[in-house]
């Protein structure tokens, strides 16, 4: 089992920025990739993001978050990261990380755990 944990939400102006965190505990050895999804009141839970646990240039965006959103991860400190800049109202959502054991492309990948998520509010 793996165990994650979201931090860094909060209330943010439009063009503003966030750092959501993601810290994973238990039988992390295994975990092949990290990703980040978000929903929004009345819609599905989208995915976001994900990073490769093996090879950090190995990740991938949804269109709407090129270019504003980064995600990263610190494997010493279990951690995955996701950078938020220009932020706009749209981009609120409770924001999910999420990991797998799984092998595949990131943007198909099953994911397996799952945090609690974290609260994400930008106001225009």
């Amino acid at each position: 089992q793996v165990q994650l944990v979201e931090s860094g939400g909060g209330l943010v102006q439009a063009g503003g920025s966030l750092r959501l965190s993601c810290a994973a505990s238990g039988r992390t050895f295994s975990t092949s990739a990290m990703g980040w999804f978000r929903q929004a009141p009345g819609k599905e839970r989208e995915f976001v993001a994900a990073i490769s646990w093996s090879d950090s240039n190995s990740y991938y965006y949804i269109d709407s978050v090129k270019g504003r959103f980064t995600i990263s991860r610190d494997n010493a400190k279990n951690t995955a990261y996701l950078q938020m800049n220009s932020l706009k109202p749209e981009d609120t959502a409770v924001y999910y990380c999420a990991a797998t054991n799984n092998l595949g492309r990131l943007w198909r990948l099953t994911w397996d755990y799952w945090g609690q998520g974290t609260q994400v509010t930008v106001s225009s």
